[in-house]
């Protein structure tokens, strides 16, 4: 389908849809869309920066909006008719920003709960009735242990970067969720990478669902300009002030491989004149959250990221990634390159290679990743 227009959606969505300026489906979007809307359970495998996200929460906002509207409105506390599982607390967050674009036409409400905030916020979010929560496993387990989330009514059961959700352990957690679900409600798995263990759950769990894998899953999006630069004598800093003096549209997201590397470079940074910030592990969540957010709204030009930047968050002015320290896996340089160039726009990765990088250099070649 060449537009939004063509999907069988309630007026409230399409009114958002053209006033948020969304016109042209992407292909995970047009294929995972009449899929769920018909009311079947999809796997979908499609690239970072694809649109995942609206493939599956207009499905589910429309699902919940005509149970309403069909006179079967959420009226008990704490039991939503959709769930979505995330791995982490800011793709969670990033998650219920998005579907909540989505709902101020369609009136649906949509609460989170995820980990690393605490546990009296999570506690305030899933009081009342509402209909769609956003949780992490591990905090949605939690709730369910007190008492105060029940699935019993859950209608549509998504899991969002399954692939990571499966790399931090979570596996015994998402059967227990899924049984906790009655046994015909509709399930969603987006990933963009099916791992071993993503395939596991697939054929576990998933008997009967519709797999969907886009032209361009495990690849770099056409849009996605790719820039290897050598190392000179492993002089890593001259190098990147080059980088830096040309001009960008957007952010500059800067990837390191460890904590203390993205220490460094910041202290670097700042010394040069470069106003920075660090987005990482083991440091206060408030701090991580205000560095992220100046850097999302344009106050600060530049972030200084490990792989936890890397998989599914969404910041629309990132017009620059820099791979300051290459990673070891293909999987990771995907998710990182990710970050720019999606939903269709321009973007540029800048690689810092060096000779022990040269195999991740030809492993890229095979993917389109080398331009």
């Amino acid at each position: 389908m060449s537009s939004f227009r063509a999907f069988d959606l309630i007026p409230s969505l399409q009114a958002t849809l053209q006033a948020e300026g969304f016109v042209t489906p992407t292909e995970i979007q047009e294929r995972a869309l009449p899929a769920l809307l018909r009311g079947e359970s999809i796997v979908g495998v499609a690239e970072t920066g694809s649109g995942k996200t609206i493939a599956y929460a207009l499905p589910v906002l429309q699902k919940v909006k005509q149970l309403e509207e069909n006179g079967d409105a959420v009226t008990e506390n704490g039991q939503p008719r959709a769930i979505v599982l995330v791995p982490s607390s800011d793709l969670g967050e990033q998650v219920t920003r998005a579907m909540k674009v989505f709902t101020h036409d369609t009136r649906v409400r949509v609460r989170s709960a995820v980990g690393g905030v605490a546990m009296k916020i999570a506690r305030k979010n899933v009081g009342g009735p509402f209909e769609v929560l956003v949780a992490t496993p591990g905090r949605i387990e939690q709730l369910i242990a007190m008492k105060l989330v029940n699935l019993s009514d859950v209608r549509f059961l998504v899991f969002d970067e399954a692939d990571q959700i499966l790399d931090q352990g979570f596996l015994p957690a998402i059967k227990r969720i899924l049984k906790a679900t009655p046994a015909d409600r509709q399930l969603a798995l987006f990933t963009a990478t099916a791992s071993e263990a993503v395939h596991g759950l697939i054929s576990e769990m998933f008997h009967g669902a519709e797999v969907i894998e886009t032209k361009g899953r495990h690849r770099l999006v056409s849009t996605l300009v790719t820039v290897n630069l050598a190392v000179p004598r492993g002089r890593r800093f001259p190098l990147l002030e080059k980088v830096l003096g040309e001009p960008v549209e957007g952010g500059t997201l800067i990837f390191a491989n460890t904590r203390e590397q993205c220490d460094e470079l910041a202290a670097e940074l700042e010394e040069h004149g470069y106003p920075c910030a660090i987005y990482r592990g083991d440091m206060d969540k408030k701090e991580r959250r205000q560095n992220l957010q100046q850097f999302r709204d344009g106050e600060l030009g530049i972030l200084i990221s490990t792989d936890l930047a890397a998989r599914g968050l969404d910041v629309e002015n990132i017009g620059r990634v820099v791979n300051y320290h290459l990673p070891r896996e293909l999987k990771n340089y995907l998710h990182r390159a990710g970050r720019t160039a999606r939903a269709g726009r321009e973007g540029t990765v800048i690689n810092f290679v060096t000779e022990r990088d040269q195999n991740l250099i030809k492993r890229l070649e095979s993917v389109g990743g080398v331009s």
